[in-house]
């Protein structure tokens, strides 16, 4: 296949095909063989693919043979369609190279603009636009945007020397550098690219356009861009293309304009046209952020014939795709041109607005809405914001420090950092962060990463900070003028105020507000159309959605978030509050029988009150309880600490005996391994007292509810089996309890006994189990610690983060379910399981219930259910609807 396409021929070529283009011609490449081919005002270009990037890194860095001559050959087609040509004195072509990836990665890789500019084609460019002004304007820019991307020279070096010239000349604005100082600037950027490289700057054009896509080509492997790719799991191998397009002018004049714009509002989803633009400028100036750009609804005043125009072709743009865009654009002496469209980078909440919009709108069926929202992105709707009313008495205390633009919604607090690298530093110790810019440049990625919100000083709604912000559903605050910066002092200043580095402020993406201090937050919400979203998704899913809850408070929020149960109640975590704890210390310090009686008949009060409490909250929603698993020393003083204890109290000749008593059992108590020591259903046969109080605590608990006419549905969960005679064991002492309680109160309790499948040998031998068993929940968490041999803790901390860089493992176990291993494991224990037992019910109640393609692989398995901690169920009922859709779209 050819390695290169003009604009104009590409989409015949590839027969519309959107995903065939896109892996050969990349996102950018694709969406102008579209637009040109619907006809738009699209300057001419031509795109090298995907696999010639590919060739040319596994080649070590050579140009794939014949690739320029057929680069050539095509400019030509272009050169003669456009009467100019490329390095021609009197009527010379200009062209941009810009990198564009099969996925979208905003300001990752490398563009150069204004090239074919040497310094006889700035003479031509001058006479034939009749604006030298301009001419020089191009070269300037391209001689520093050539040095920095292609010949590695800091881009600093060329802006004190502009900033040196607007400080000698009292000028402000680029736009204000006359004819006289450009010259001059020029000759000194001459001078930084001969002091840099020891050589002239390149005349030769051809030359240019080799280096400059070659640099881009270099730029799919530079750090960011690797750094992003890591950040949202995209192939290495994939390459970038690579688009040589027609070059027209934003900085020809004051009719001239460059800008980005969004058909609609990219933070909240509201149908609006959202954008910036700049007057006598060029791209690079808006998306940098290095001036602040007017809101595109100002264009509507001073260009509306260009405006009308836009709107009009906005709308174009926004039927032919069925999706929202980000559109780049030019305006050359009145005429509008499109130089870019791709699916705009949006939130969470906007993406859900757009495609319930779109539904009602019928643009798309509710099915595609569905499918249209990534799962994961539902955790932005989950992000706390400000009280209202906390924020109200700030200001009242004069604390609001500025205002800027409202770039990405949500609610931030942390430190003052002012460097990308110290963010990085400080979230991995655990702190949170605020970085603050003057604005942010792509190099930048891995402190925004890190951050929990972004601020600048400078920059509009489209820029890299605002753009990269919103992608990741991190508040983000932009131009914020009123800042004073001082980044070598790392000082920041504003309404009287003068923060430092490590001074806490709090920041309001939603509303551009920048307080000191921290504001207090509430808790999230969702929206109306992500309740529609959610209700469409609860039609087409098959698999119910748990969560994990311990309290009455979690399991309100579980319902509030769409739960039809709860698939996993751990008791152990109600044994932890301090008016318990005492009693549980003595129940585990007992040494006779009638000792720990007395405790738990202490703890059986608290456990029956927790129940009933979450019992209510649940009213005719499934409950699965899971009796004590825990090894009993996590109840007591650690070891190390006790040590330190005793001898402290020895050398002060105090009393000691009742710190070395619980040494003692700590000691007695303590295992090499206890992940596979005594917990679980080993506790409960050495000591079936503690299981007997908490199935006591159980049943009376839904034994008074059900006599108050409150449906009670109680599952109760014997963990950590292997062997099917010890559930049997276990089980056949627990319902003879229940039996008992039920008769005590003369009512019956619609009750289950089941058990955990967290063991590899459990598994295997599911067959036996389920003869005892009414259900299977999967503790996918400990089976795949003990499938792998790993210990979580220990593997994340050390070896595993190694195994996924190295590609050993494709992505953490731990987060997504190994579905070659663990649920090979899955598979046998539910297939055995229903052989024995046809109407066994099976869940996950391992945090894999709320991670996307795990749940599709549950979905797959035939589980009933997956279970998950109340703030993923959004996120699991969505991939649940998604999961189903596949299989459908599969079995066409």
């Amino acid at each position: 296949m050819k390695k290169v396409f003009l604009f104009s021929e590409a989409f015949k070529a590839f027969n519309g095909d959107d995903s065939l283009m896109r892996e050969y011609l990349g996102g950018k490449g694709t969406g102008l063989a579209q637009m040109t081919n619907a006809g738009l005002n699209v300057p001419p270009g031509l795109t090298i693919t995907t696999k010639a990037c590919v060739e040319y890194m596994q080649s070590k860095n050579m140009f794939p043979q014949g690739l320029f001559d057929e680069i050539l050959e095509k400019l030509s087609v272009i050169e003669g369609e456009l009467g100019k040509k490329l390095g021609d004195k009197n009527k010379p072509l200009l062209v941009s190279v810009r990198s564009g990836a099969r996925f979208s990665m905003p300001g990752m890789m490398d563009t150069v603009l204004n090239l074919g500019l040497n310094d006889e084609t700035v003479v031509g460019l001058a006479k034939a636009t009749a604006n030298e002004r301009f001419a020089l304007d191009s070269y300037r820019r391209f001689i520093q945007m050539f040095g920095d991307i292609v010949l590695g020279i800091n881009k600093e070096s060329f802006e004190r020397v502009l900033t040196d010239f607007k400080s000698k000349t009292k000028i402000t604005s680029d736009a204000q550098l006359d004819v006289s100082v450009l010259k001059e600037i020029i000759k000194e950027f001459k001078n930084i690219v001969k002091e840099k490289t020891k050589n002239d700057f390149v005349q030769d054009v051809k030359i240019q356009l080799k280096l400059a896509i070659e640099a881009v080509f270099k730029s799919w492997n530079n750090p960011r861009a690797k750094y992003y790719r890591k950040l949202n799991k995209i192939p290495d191998e994939s390459g970038t293309a690579v688009s040589v397009q027609a070059m027209v002018f934003g900085n020809m004049g004051d009719d001239s304009a460059t800008g980005v714009a969004f058909t609609r509002n990219p933070s909240t989803g509201e149908a609006e046209l959202y954008g910036e633009y700049l007057i006598c400028a060029q791209g690079e100036d808006v998306v940098s952020g290095i001036r602040t750009p007017k809101k595109i609804s100002e264009m509507g005043k001073e260009l509306p014939s260009v405006y009308k125009q836009f709107t009009e072709c906005a709308k174009k743009m926004e039927t032919y795709y069925r999706d929202v865009q980000d559109i780049e654009f030019t305006i050359e002496s009145g005429r509008l041109w499109v130089l870019q469209t791709r699916a705009a980078k949006r939130t969470a909440q906007a993406s859900v607005k757009i495609a319930v919009d779109f539904v009602s709108d019928k643009i798309i069926s509710k099915e595609e809405a569905i499918t249209r929202i990534d799962p994961v992105i539902l955790n932005q709707f989950l992000l706390k914001s400000f009280n209202p009313k906390a924020k109200e008495l700030a200001q009242k205390e004069g604390k609001l420090l500025a205002v800027g633009l409202n770039a990405s919604p949500g609610a931030a607090i942390g430190k003052i950092v002012f460097n990308p690298d110290e963010s990085e530093k400080l979230s991995l110790a655990g702190q949170k962060v605020i970085l603050i810019r003057v604005e942010t440049c792509p190099d930048d990625i891995h402190g925004i990463v890190s951050a929990e919100g972004v601020l600048t000083s400078r920059g509009g709604m489209t820029s890299h900070a605002a753009v990269v912000a919103r992608g990741m559903g991190k508040p983000c605050v932009v131009g914020c003028e009123a800042l004073k910066i001082d980044l070598e002092k790392e000082i920041v200043s504003s309404n009287g105020y003068i923060l430092k580095k490590g001074d806490l402020i709090s920041i309001d993406g939603s509303t551009g507000q920048v307080f000191t201090g921290d504001i207090e937050t509430q808790e999230p919400k969702m929206s109306k159309e992500l309740k529609t979203l959610l209700l469409w998704a609860d039609e087409i899913k098959k698999l119910g959605v748990r969560a994990n809850a311990d309290t009455p408070t979690d399991a309100k929020r579980a319902l509030d978030f769409g739960a039809c149960g709860i698939g996993l109640c751990r008791t152990e975590h109600m044994f932890m509050q301090q008016e318990r704890l005492v009693w549980v210390q003595k129940m585990i310090m007992a040494s006779t029988h009638s000792e720990r009686e007395e405790a738990l008949k202490k703890l059986l009060p608290f456990q029956k009150q927790d129940f009933k409490d979450i019992f209510k909250v649940m009213a005719g929603l499934p409950v699965t309880i899971r009796l004590l698993d825990p090894p009993l020393h996590e109840f007591l003083p650690k070891r190390d600490e006790l040590i330190a204890q005793v001898g402290d109290l020895k050398c002060k000749g105090l009393d000691y005996s009742k710190e070395e008593k619980l040494l003692n059992k700590v000691r007695h108590l303590h295992e090499v391994n206890p992940m596979m020591g005594l917990r679980g259903c080993r506790l409960g046969i050495s000591y079936p007292e503690i299981n007997k109080m908490q199935v006591e605590a159980i049943f009376e608990a839904a034994c008074e509810l059900v006599q108050e006419k409150i449906d009670v549905k109680v599952e109760i969960m014997i963990p950590l089996i292997s062997e099917a005679k010890e559930l049997k064991h276990v089980k056949d002492q627990l319902e003879n309890t229940a039996k008992e309680i039920m008769e005590k109160y003369k009512t019956q309790i619609d009750y289950k006994f089941g058990t955990m499948i967290e063991v590899p040998r459990a598994a295997l031998t599911a067959y036996e189990i389920a003869e005892h068993a009414e259900f299977f929940s999967f503790g996918t968490n400990d089976l795949t610690q003990m499938t792998f041999a790993f210990s979580r803790d220990d593997a994340e901390g050390n070896f595993l983060p190694k195994y996924i860089e190295t590609k050993i493992l494709p992505e953490n176990p731990f987060e997504v379910l190994d579905t070659k291993g663990v649920g090979r494991l899955m598979r046998i224990a539910v297939e055995d399981g229903r052989k024995k037992r046809k109407d066994l019910k099976i869940g996950i109640c391992g945090e894999h219930g709320g991670e996307p393609k795990s749940i599709s692989f549950a979905n797959e398995l035939g589980l009933d259910y997956v279970s998950c901690s109340p703030f993923r169920i959004p996120i699991a009922r969505l991939a649940a609807a998604q999961a189903c859709l596949k299989v459908k779209e599969r079995d066409k």
